[in-house]
């Protein structure tokens, strides 16, 4: 037990500040990207919610009779190119942005896209406030995002209250009824990060998971921004929760991923399967008494590198994090030693 726990001690700064470093990159836009040469893929989901890719993460338009509804705004250069493609889809305003998490290639683009909409608003509000009180889209996210906005980890930036949510929530669920439809922000705790939401639009049967899903790496758990393997696992499980699969396993539910395909049902139980096989093996590895680079020397995720590994988030890291996790949970648990005796008079 003694091993473990100084292991685990051993890898905390050194795993802290790969992530934190990933969570700054994350956080930004990548050096020398030129966004002028990027193209937006405007991915039909059904007939009234779209998958927009291009360089960040993936964005959600759901539009209506009553206006756009967008989930995540990419990095803030590709603004102009997303506003085009949303006027292209719908005539109408966008009224609401939600935003899934915190990293900035999913909320970079707030500002821009917010002012070009109109939230909506009305009595004692418009009479208080005027134009201002629907000068803009309305920005939704948890709260936690909000504070991480705000408040950042050490050795991050924070973002310009510009692109600060203006609604936030908490608990666990934000529900509202846009273009007659439906539409449930589900807040997953200490996943991704501490911060992350699903949208789910009930009618359409889709859901944007933000990056609690990808196809494209290995999952980033942001640890300097509260995030955990074992909440990251539990989030899949809630996707598949609300998934229904249609014949042999496809179609059905569509799941837009934060980065990379649209998706159903078994895309998603294939990636909860992967995670949650790393995660047991290191944790067996870690119960043993083995340290960082012997886990690493027993590769825990070879099965799945030729798929994931040349992904945003590398082999080594992706077990550096769930390494420290496991063990600082072995340490945790462990039972505490009693006090050594000391020689008295007896008495």
């Amino acid at each position: 037990m003694r091993v473990v726990a100084m292991t685990a001690a051993a890898v905390v700064g050194a795993a802290l500040a790969v992530t934190t470093g990933l969570a700054q990159q994350a956080s930004t836009p990548p050096p020398q990207q030129n966004f002028d040469n990027v193209q937006i893929d405007a991915v039909k989901v059904t007939d009234n919610i779209y998958m927009l890719v291009g360089a960040g993460g993936n964005v959600t338009v759901q539009f209506g009779p009553e206006g756009v509804l967008v989930v995540d705004t990419s990095y803030g250069p590709m603004s102009s190119k997303i506003l085009a493609v949303i006027k292209k889809l719908s005539d109408q305003p966008i009224r609401y942005v939600i935003n899934t998490h915190v990293h900035g290639d999913h909320i970079g683009g707030n500002e821009p896209i917010a002012k070009a909409g109109r939230t909506r608003a009305g009595g004692n509000v418009v009479g208080d406030l005027g134009n201002g009180a629907t000068a803009q889209a309305a920005v939704i996210a948890h709260e936690n995002v909000l504070n991480r906005m705000s408040m950042p980890a050490p050795g991050q930036e924070g973002v310009p209250s510009a692109g600060w949510p203006t609604e936030t929530f908490i608990g666990s669920k934000k529900e509202m009824i846009f273009n007659n439809e439906a539409v449930q922000i589900i807040h997953e705790e200490a996943a991704h990060t501490d911060g992350d939401s699903l949208v789910m639009f009930r009618r359409n049967d889709v859901i944007s998971t933000g990056d609690l899903f990808t196809t494209v790496m290995y999952p980033f758990i942001d640890d300097a921004n509260g995030g955990t393997i074992n909440g990251y696992i539990n989030a899949l499980n809630a996707i598949l929760d609300l998934t229904v699969a249609n014949n042999v396993n496809e179609g059905g539910t569509m799941v837009i991923p934060g980065h990379g395909r649209l998706s159903d049902e078994q895309d998603v139980i294939e990636y909860r399967d992967m995670v949650t096989i790393v995660r047991d093996r290191i944790k067996e590895y870690v119960n043993r008494g083995m340290t960082l680079e012997q886990v690493k020397a027993k590769k825990p995720t070879l099965d799945w590198d030729r798929r994931y590994g040349d992904g945003f988030i590398k082999p080594d890291a992706f077990v550096d994090v769930i390494y420290k996790q496991m063990a600082a949970d072995r340490a945790a648990a462990a039972p505490a030693k009693p006090a050594a005796k000391t020689k008295g008079n007896g008495k």
